[in-house]
């Protein structure tokens, strides 16, 4: 459920795709089950097509990686947090059309 562009992140590969990253990154907390998720996916798949080399973007199952979620307090889904410098700086929950997540991320650039 991802765009060849989404980072598919899980405990293993977060710290080094995220937090270590020198772009910043706009990660989705998600399930396959949330309607919600569902709806604003290809918005992230486009997302990361125009942000390619700006900055990354990538998905976390909530499901598979429990953790992450609990330790970056996703309390509901779809969240997206903007990370940079290893530090999550921003934080939007439910839908948002893709101009609001432009928006959002384009202050971090």
């Amino acid at each position: 459920m991802a765009g060849e562009k989404v980072l598919t992140l899980t405990k293993d590969n977060f710290k080094s795709a995220i937090l270590e990253s020198d772009q910043p990154a706009l990660v989705d907390f998600w399930a396959p089950w949330c309607s919600p998720c569902r709806m604003i996916a290809p918005v992230v798949d486009e997302l990361a097509a125009e942000y390619d080399g700006k900055a990354k973007v990538g998905k976390v199952n909530v499901d598979d990686n429990r953790e992450i979620a609990i330790e970056y307090g996703v309390m509901s889904i779809p969240t997206l947090i903007v990370f940079k410098g290893g530090q999550a700086v921003d934080r939007i929950v439910g839908f948002k059309p893709k101009n609001e997540l432009k928006a959002i991320l384009d202050k971090y650039l």
